[in-house]
């Protein structure tokens, strides 16, 4: 019989020792192939099983070169974290010296960014390799409160033996990703670690809380530049004929003249201004406009022939679709939710309905309102090319998907049981 998970946050909080000491046999029963005396909490399995097949050695802790000061300091004014380094510290750093936690910020590629709190901690951080500029990619130094928020995209607490690196047992993590509201695109994570006998069972909580204040600051910030734009736009398509709309750099609609207004337009990474055929637009003349772009349509969209739509889904993040045909080719980067719903409309092409796909992706068929409201945020970019009654991709589209070698590397951030049931290899289902 398979030994029950254990309640790390029940058993720590009666006896934080105690709970290190099994978690510490838990660890060693499941590298040494024996009988472990319970089985470690399902997000830290699947951890350990990434670190395992990317040949992470749980005995020696590997410490790739440090950022220089001028590259941390690159990166910082680069990222957008900057801008909520407040709601950060005003949720976390609080009481950091009270409970002796450190806060740490890093940016999309584990990279740390930010690091305050406790002074005594931060000098036990420094003896990890835990410090400004280090690299702490779940691939690199194994499951920790930096990078395993980052590749599941969700809070994770790491406590003790639950690392997979056998030196940072001592410490206990807790990290949030935080995603930009604008595309869902990951920004980064913010972790709150410290020595293990300090971990509370509300500090997941906590520090998924603050994430998401950071991450509503940033829909804040973007809703006020739309605005500045939206005042910019005004007198401009007061004086435009025909159809046109003014778009922020990522594709968000300030204002429209001579059309229906669309919330968001699928443009591409690299647009620049003069003639260009932007997708569900056609041909377009495009020019600067404040901090963002004025798109006039000078032209009915083209003819859609034969269309390609490729789905790549190989690396562990950075899912793109692509999409070519009558109306020229172009890319979109996709969110997790939606790589995940594209997916699984990869794989049922005949269709699948609202209530078919809640249970593919959250094991309830009820969450059908999820369901259509990420498929609506879908068909901003795709347009036509997803039809509905049941959801599809349209008949006349070619459809390939780009999967990874290994069927395990599918998604990993995803817990959809759909998802999940395709990790497995084919002998194995």
């Amino acid at each position: 019989m398979t030994p029950s998970p254990m309640d790390v946050t029940r058993v720590a909080a009666v006896d934080a020792a105690h709970a290190a000491r099994v978690l510490d046999a838990v660890r060693s029963a499941r590298l040494s192939g024996e009988r472990a005396p319970a089985a470690p909490r399902p997000v830290i399995e699947r951890s350990w099983e990434r670190m395992l097949r990317g040949g992470v050695d749980p005995d020696h802790d590997v410490r790739t070169g440090l950022l220089s000061r001028e590259e941390v300091e690159r990166r910082r004014e680069a990222s957008a974290l900057r801008h909520v380094l407040p709601v950060l510290r005003e949720g976390l750093l609080s009481s950091v010296d009270v409970v002796q936690h450190i806060m740490v910020v890093a940016d999309d590629e584990g990279r740390v960014l930010w690091r305050e709190g406790s002074a005594p901690v931060l000098r036990k951080a420094d003896g990890l390799g835990f410090e400004l500029g280090a690299d702490w990619r779940e691939d690199i130094v194994g499951t920790n409160g930096v990078g395993t928020p980052a590749v599941i995209r969700r809070p994770v607490q790491v406590f003790a033996a639950e690392h997979f690196v056998r030196s940072h047992a001592p410490w206990t993590c807790a990290g949030a990703p935080i995603t930009d509201p604008r595309d869902g695109r990951l920004l980064g994570v913010v972790d709150v670690s410290g020595p293990l006998e300090t971990m509370h069972p509300a500090t997941l909580a906590w520090v998924g809380a603050v994430a998401k204040l950071a991450e509503a600051r940033l829909r804040e910030l973007h809703t006020r530049s739309l605005e500045r734009l939206r005042a910019v736009a005004a007198p401009v398509l007061a004086r435009t004929g025909g159809r046109a709309l003014a778009v922020d750099r990522d594709g968000w609609t300030a204002a429209v003249t001579g059309m229906p207004y669309s919330e968001r337009i699928a443009l591409p990474k690299s647009l620049a201004a003069g003639e260009r055929r932007l997708p569900a637009l056609g041909p377009c003349a495009v020019e600067p406009l404040g901090d963002g772009w004025l798109v006039r349509i000078t032209g009915e969209p083209a003819a859609r022939g034969a269309t390609r739509i490729e789905l790549d889904l190989r690396q562990r993040r950075n899912w793109t679709v692509r999409v070519s045909g009558g109306a020229g080719a172009w890319a979109h980067e996709l969110s997790p939710r939606h790589a995940e719903l594209l997916y699984l409309l990869a794989v049922h092409r005949g269709g699948r309905s609202a209530a078919g796909l809640a249970a593919d992706m959250f094991g309830d068929p009820a969450r059908t309102v999820t369901v259509r409201a990420e498929l609506s945020r879908v068909r901003r970019y795709l347009g036509g090319l997803l039809a509905h009654r049941p959801y599809r991709f349209c008949e006349e589209a070619e459809v390939e998907v780009l999967l990874p070698d290994d069927p395990c590397d599918l998604l990993p951030h995803s817990t959809a049981p759909a998802v999940t049931e395709h990790r497995r290899p084919a002998t194995a289902r």
